[in-house]
């Protein structure tokens, strides 16, 4: 794996935070999306990279990554308050 794809994996966490802080006051509503784009991102990702298209199986990891965190912030009580 080339360091560049290393790079833009990691700018996933930052981009789910981001997301997620934009957006905290629909993240209860969604969390179920959340949950079924994280399963369905990881299923289509294991199943591209074994017919070995390498962009799309990076693209699913970072669609997963964002919506894998905006499902865990969507439980923090803390985060989902709601905005005046």
């Amino acid at each position: 794996m080339m360091i560049i794809e290393l790079i833009l994996l990691a700018l996933a966490v930052p981009t789910g935070f981001l997301i997620a802080w934009m957006a905290r006051d629909e993240l209860v509503d969604g969390r179920r999306w959340f949950a079924a784009l994280a399963v369905i991102c990881a299923v289509l990702m294991i199943l591209f990279a074994n017919l070995g298209f390498g962009y799309i199986t990076l693209t699913l990891v970072f669609i997963a990554i964002v919506s894998f965190i905006s499902l865990i912030k969507s439980k923090d009580k803390r985060w989902t308050k709601k905005r005046i």
